[in-house]
């Protein structure tokens, strides 16, 4: 195992031990013992920055299951670095915050730690995978942690709700994706990401690529929170801070952005890919904004601004992706939207955490997060309203701050869409620039919002559940940070180009050479004149805010998606409700007669519409006197078993069936078999005997059992059934009998002389101890029921 590997594993590993150390440690906060693990993955990951800025990659691969070609393939380049030192860094900061903003005298801090590390170890397993069902397995234990993480206040009928959600969305979308992956290995014949980037030009013309491109998309759209699927993503945030901050600005929903940039080198050669990617991202960049503006609660408006911002980011990816699909052309704009959408990617995880944490501080020192409760704590936390304040104007596009840069290129790359047609939109690719802007307007108004309704204003102390103070300096540290990187990647933004964003651009666009160079002032561009005009109209609606807020009010509620996902889940688990009824019933015979009807069915039509039946006795051994009278007492038995008007004779009737069964295996020559049909035969009717003594007796009416045709049709049918498959299976050879393999190696192999002991210890050993484990567990649950019972009549 490489170390790569056991840099994936290390926080799954560590997830294990956890509890051991809550155990002996209580003492001592355990996000202290989590702690060291992400900086050193941290600093680990740092040292491949000289492979990948040079265009380099490493792979490492374990088998795993190589006859379907799955194995643990790892792969660090660009694109797989710059995710891995967000996942590490921030997670780093996420931890230590957590250690102050989490008590380990009032919440189950084992838990926490473990459900936060699988989250961890399962986005290194997606960025870092190079096998599509890897990735696909990290994908979903994303998705798993994360519902655990969301719902971790379970005690909350919101956080329970929240959690739902965004598994049944996300799990959905991950599902869809499984079958886009499954589609390109039957197009490409394997399942190595790097082998099927490679194959790009063979598939494109391919039959199943736009279902394939179609499935990955949906995959990543749920996973981004894109429109409409970005509903589950506010009720989210009923997790605590910590887990707010970490998987919902820097991470999880990151990794439907990593699936988009990931796959275009595949996808990006048909326009579709384009249009969707970048139609989907820039109406969601719009929509978030918009829906953030009528938010009264602190964390709702980072939810719907984090909707944006990953609109944003997608857009710019769509836009990026078309120099793949036009190599022809000028592909400047294409390589600024990339650019932009990459330094976006790692602004939007220093601003928005920050954000984050400031929302988290306030709720922990004020006990609210509703702004209309907010104000006045510039003069009582004047060291968070400076963090805001750095991340607020970030966020609102603002210099000398890391997002006015990204956001500048932002509206490069839009107006490029305009100016070139490269959607094929005709006259509606002139509507991306334009949402853009008005978008971008929403975003400084929320932006504010954040900071002045907080910080400024009156102080309403009697609104308020705790006198505010200032955090711990613990609890400000890690903001402190993402504030300093916002400051210092806004000033010198050039730090990142040859290290992070370059390598990062030629994993997305292979085969292009970029010289990114990073810089305030382009010129009296349209892109200035935009943002200007965002932030002088922005300032004044925020300022006008009370006069115009209304409009959100004629906004149809039958129309809401909300509503939608409610209603539809609701007439889901009423309709599955109703068609579950009709069958199940609680009747054991009408179960059997739906498993046996449906085994008649499909093994019949199988059988005949394959021309599977053959018969062939040309092999069979002649049948003598004796097997036919044996045969005939079984079957005359079992016949008189229908007519019997007493349980005893029934009984009787069914161990003659028992008994003569093994004396068959005694003229077949298998004495152990034989041994054990009586064994069983013996512990059978002696059970069937004690169980019917305790039954109350029979009434007149029960003494005859009522012929029904249904029950005559499917026995009948399920013995013809049967014995068709066992004649047939026995005429077509289609390989050498494996009896041969058992006769020439249990003496040998095994060292056994009964072969049918050797095949049942040895040759099936661990078939025959699970065999054992069940029997043992079935033992265990009736013995159970039965104390359980014997208890309940004591306390009755």
């Amino acid at each position: 195992m490489s170390l790569l590997h056991l840099a994936i594993l290390s926080p799954l590993l560590l997830a294990i031990a956890i509890p051991l150390l809550y155990k002996y440690f209580r003492q001592i906060h355990t996000g202290w013992f989590v702690l060291p693990l992400p900086i050193v993955l941290f600093i680990y990951f740092l040292q491949y920055i000289s492979l990948t800025r040079e265009g380099s990659a490493m792979i490492k691969s374990i088998a795993w299951i190589p006859s379907l070609d799955i194995n643990f393939s790892t792969k660090i380049d660009g694109l797989g670095l710059l995710f891995a030192l967000l996942i590490t860094g921030i997670g780093s900061l996420i931890v230590l915050y957590s250690i102050y903003y989490l008590s380990k005298d009032k919440e189950k801090l084992n838990t926490f730690y473990v459900y936060l590390l699988l989250f961890i170890g399962a986005m290194l397993g997606v960025v870092l995978s190079d096998n599509l069902i890897v990735l696909y397995a990290f994908w979903e234990l994303t998705s798993f942690s994360s519902f655990l993480l969301i719902g971790y206040w379970h005690h909350r009928e919101k956080s329970r709700y929240g959690a739902q959600k965004s598994m049944l969305i996300t799990v959905f979308g991950g599902l869809a994706m499984l079958g886009g992956f499954l589609l390109l290995y039957i197009m490409t014949g394997t399942f190595s990401i790097t082998e099927i980037i490679s194959h790009s030009d063979q598939i494109f013309t391919h039959s199943l690529f736009v279902p394939a491109l179609l499935c990955v998309l949906l995959g990543a759209f749920t996973k981004s929170a894109q429109f409409p699927f970005h509903i589950w993503l506010p009720d989210a945030m009923e997790a605590p801070t910590p887990v707010s901050a970490y998987l919902h600005s820097a991470t999880m929903v990151k990794a439907g952005i990593y699936v988009v940039a990931r796959f275009s080198p595949i996808f990006a050669e048909d326009s579709l890919w384009l249009s969707l990617v970048a139609g989907f991202g820039i109406v969601t960049m719009f929509w978030g904004a918009f829906s953030a503006v009528k938010q009264t609660d602190l964390k709702a408006i980072l939810a719907f601004s984090t909707v944006s911002q990953l609109g944003m980011i997608m857009s710019l990816l769509g836009v990026g992706a078309a120099a793949i699909h036009f190599e022809e052309i000028d592909n400047s704009y294409f390589t600024v939207a990339t650019t932009a959408a990459v330094f976006h990617l790692i602004n939007h995880a220093t601003f928005k955490g920050s954000l984050f944490m400031v929302v988290g501080i306030i709720d922990h020192e004020t006990g609210t997060r509703d702004i209309r409760k907010l104000g006045g704590l510039i003069s009582l936390m004047p060291i968070s309203f400076t963090i805001a304040l750095i991340g607020a104007f970030s966020m609102a596009g603002l210099p000398p701050f890391n997002g006015f840069l990204s956001k500048e290129m932002f509206f490069t790359g839009m107006l490029g869409v305009a100016e070139m047609n490269i959607l094929n939109l005709d006259t509606w690719s002139a509507l991306f620039p334009i949402i853009a802007w008005v978008g971008s307007i929403f975003t400084f108004v929320y932006s504010m919002i954040i900071v002045f309704k907080s910080f400024t204003g009156k102080y309403q102390p009697e609104k308020l559940d705790r006198k505010p103070h200032e955090a711990p300096f613990g609890m400000l540290i890690p903001p402190l940070v993402l504030a300093a990187l916002v400051i210092i990647f806004g000033i010198f933004p050039n730090i990142l180009s040859e290290t992070l964003i370059a390598p990062a651009m030629m994993s997305i666009l292979p085969g292009f050479s970029f010289d990114v160079h990073i810089s305030f002032w382009h010129g009296p561009k349209p892109e200035l004149f935009m943002t200007l005009g965002v932030a002088v109209i922005g300032t004044i609606l925020y300022l006008t805010l009370a006069k115009w807020r209304g409009v959100y009010g004629l906004l149809p509620e039958k129309l809401a998606l909300n509503r939608f996902y409610d209603e539809g889940l609701e007439k889901a688990q009423y309709g599955s409700f109703r068609l579950t009824s009709t069958y199940m019933n609680g009747f054991i015979h009408t179960y059997l007669v739906y498993i046996f009807t449906f085994f008649i069915v499909i093994l019949g039509t199988t059988l005949f519409v394959k021309d599977a039946l053959s018969i062939d006795t040309a092999n069979v051994a002649p049948v003598r006197f004796y097997e036919v009278i044996l045969a005939l007492i079984v079957a005359v038995s079992a016949i008189s078993i229908l007519f019997a008007k007493s349980r005893l004779t029934s009984i009787i009737l069914l161990g003659a069936v028992g008994y003569t069964v093994a004396l068959l295996f005694v003229v077949f020559r298998a004495p152990d078999l034989a041994l054990t049909q009586l064994v069983i035969e013996t512990v059978s009717v002696a059970l069937f005997l004690l169980c019917f003594y305790h039954l109350p007796e029979i009434s007149r009416s029960e003494e005859r059992i009522r012929f029904r045709m249904t029950n005559a049709v499917i026995s009948i049918g399920i013995g013809a059934i049967v014995t068709l498959i066992a004649l047939s299976a026995h005429s077509t050879k289609l390989f050498d009998s494996i009896a041969h393999y058992y006769v020439e190696n249990t003496y040998e192999e095994a060292a056994g002389k009964n072969m049918v002991n050797v095949i049942l210890v040895d040759f099936r050993g661990f078939d025959t101890m699970f065999e054992i484990t069940v029997l043992g567990i079935a033992a265990l649950g009736i013995f159970t029921m039965i104390k359980l019972r014997l208890a309940r009549r004591k306390e009755g």
